[in-house]
């Protein structure tokens, strides 16, 4: 499947972005207070700040962190007032790209990712201007040593979730959002926490590139992810796994 596909090659990247574990750390934070500023404090009673504390701990950030964190947005420290934009356009080779952003200053944003997708040979357009080409959905991800695909599928389904794609890479659950704290709940619960939980842009069409093309939109990609203020970076690509493979050497 494209959207599958397209998933892997965003998986390639990620393990490069990992050695980048200080911006990564900053990001999560930021969801981190933004969370517990918007909700309770209290990740029991707060399913966004339950999941951004999860996604924390993935990343191996201490309790410590995570509870300063939680203090710094409902104390005294909690100045920052963080809102979440959306920035939509396109890259290299017409690829369409989303970009989610927390800030404190919408036009110092917006001004980093505007000149990110000029520099490129891209546009930034205006917002619904290419998530038409996209899902937004949950998405919840397990080890394929959680469980077997056939038990994966009965637990995920009597949750509440859409459906469940297993292979030898892992179980992907995917679910609407309205229904999808209470699925990764429901899921931790039978299997223990998630290898990741999130809601996702899933593009529904593909664009295909060859080394080159791909070259310069993983730039673009690198270039948007580097900025503090964003936080995630979709884009509708999809490369041969050979090709992805050798420009994430």
């Amino acid at each position: 499947m494209a959207g599958h596909s397209q998933f892997k090659n965003i998986m390639h990247r990620k393990g490069a972005q990992d050695a980048k574990r200080a911006r990564i750390f900053a990001k999560l934070i930021r969801e981190i207070t933004v969370s517990a500023k918007e909700g309770l404090p209290d990740p029991a009673a707060n399913p966004r700040l339950r999941a951004a504390i999860g996604a924390a701990l993935k990343q191996n950030m201490t309790r410590d962190a995570i509870d300063r964190a939680i203090k710094k947005a409902t104390g005294a420290g909690g100045q920052e007032n963080y809102e979440a934009v959306r920035y939509e356009g396109y890259g290299p080779a017409g690829v369409a790209v989303i970009v989610e952003a927390l800030t404190d200053n919408r036009n110092r944003t917006a001004s980093v990712v505007r000149a990110a997708f000029n520099k490129s040979g891209g546009a930034l357009g205006e917002t619904n201007s290419v998530s038409f080409m996209f899902n937004r959905m949950g998405v919840v991800r397990y080890q394929a040593s959680a469980a077997d695909a056939d038990t994966m599928l009965e637990a995920a389904i009597e949750a509440g979730a859409d459906d469940v794609g297993s292979n030898e890479d892992g179980h992907e659950v995917q679910v609407a959002i309205e229904g999808f704290f209470a699925v990764r709940d429901a899921l931790a619960q039978k299997f223990g926490e998630p290898a990741e939980a999130r809601i996702e842009w899933r593009p529904n069409m593909t664009v295909a590139l060859d080394e080159e093309k791909a070259a310069s939109v993983l730039k673009l990609l690198d270039v948007l992810e580097d900025d503090d203020d964003v936080q995630n970076v979709y884009a509708n690509f999809e490369v041969p796994e050979e090709v992805m493979a050798k420009l994430s050497a």
